[in-house]
């Protein structure tokens, strides 16, 4: 506050000096209390068409919405949808993933509406370029059960935090994005295990044809809607070959020695299909905390086209 109001304050206006700093700071508690906006969208052409990223407050900035050429590529229902990323940890076989899961988007509980347990920290998105820090809520609410198993947080807001940076354009793909992630786990974690999601996108169901890629022959192979995970890069396509979406991790570190495993996913009562690419980690002294990072790249274009995309990158070292 400027000198001169607190000497005006000291010269008799005691009452109204004390309202109106009582007013200023009622009205900077409010606004640091106020939520981010997440409302984004970032775009770019792509020789005769143009690719659209949106981003929405509801879900705390994970992507809503991926259009190219008119399409959309991404189903966006609840708030495990979306094409976003997601962790869990210490999950052996008689332990669902869910039951420890911190999700970018939100909640099981925040459903269809408009609103996230997620918290957006950080936003910036324009021209081709979005960057997004985010605090995940836990998927499931404490004494809640996923598959007869119970929740093992005690709380709706996780400590583990998301930062995403999304570009579109890669190399000479224009629609391509590259995509790179970082799960932060708190120092005072303690976990021998860890599964990264390190990106999944859901798509509507017309993309119905299910591809891998063989990094041998530089093509595409079909693949049955499975359900589960293989060493190969995955691709969704639409029966004409117009609309297609996969993924491709970039290596690791000879440090990191963990491999990628990509997986895909046909919900038919739910009417969605999913890829995703997934980490996991495990060490029986405790897995170290602190940040995981993972780069992807994602194919977006016409089936021949994201062929081509996963051809260069067989080779791309991080």
């Amino acid at each position: 506050m400027p000198a001169n109001f607190y000497r005006s304050c000291s010269q008799g206006r005691t009452a109204v000096c004390s309202a109106a700093i009582f007013g200023l700071l009622l009205t900077a508690v409010v606004s640091a209390a106020a939520p981010i906006d997440g409302n984004r969208q970032i775009r770019a052409t792509a020789n005769d068409s143009t690719i659209v990223i949106t981003t929405t407050r509801r879900l705390a900035g994970a992507i809503d919405s991926l259009q190219w050429n008119g399409h959309e590529f991404i189903n966006s229902a609840d708030h495990g949808r979306q094409l976003q990323s997601a962790c869990s940890f210490d999950n052996p076989p008689a332990v669902g993933a869910e039951t420890f899961n911190p999700t970018e988007a939100g909640s099981r509980d925040d459903g269809a509406g408009g609103n996230t347990i997620s918290q957006l920290l950080e936003i910036a998105g324009g021209g081709n370029h979005l960057h997004t820090r985010t605090q995940m809520a836990f998927w499931l609410a404490p004494g809640e059960r996923s598959g007869g198993q119970l929740a093992r947080n005690t709380r709706m807001l996780s400590d583990y935090i998301l930062t995403k940076d999304v570009t579109i354009g890669f190399g000479r793909w224009p629609q391509a994005l590259d995509y790179r992630v970082t799960f932060s786990v708190p120092t005072n974690a303690h976990h021998v295990a860890a599964q990264f999601e390190a990106l999944t996108g859901y798509m509507p169901p017309e993309f119905s044809q299910f591809w891998k890629f063989d990094p041998a022959t530089g093509k595409l192979q079909r693949l049955t809607d499975g359900p589960g995970e293989i060493k190969n890069p995955v691709v969704l396509a639409t029966p004409d070959g117009k609309y297609a979406m996969g993924i491709f991790a970039a290596p690791l570190s000879p440090a990191e020695n963990d491999k990628p495993s990509y997986g895909r996913f046909k919900f038919s009562r739910a009417k969605v299909v999913k890829w995703n690419c997934v980490y996991r980690f495990s060490n029986p002294k405790g897995i170290h905390t602190g940040d995981y990072s993972f780069r992807l790249l994602v194919p977006v274009g016409t089936l021949v086209q994201v062929e081509g995309m996963l051809r260069d990158w067989r080779d791309f070292s991080r």
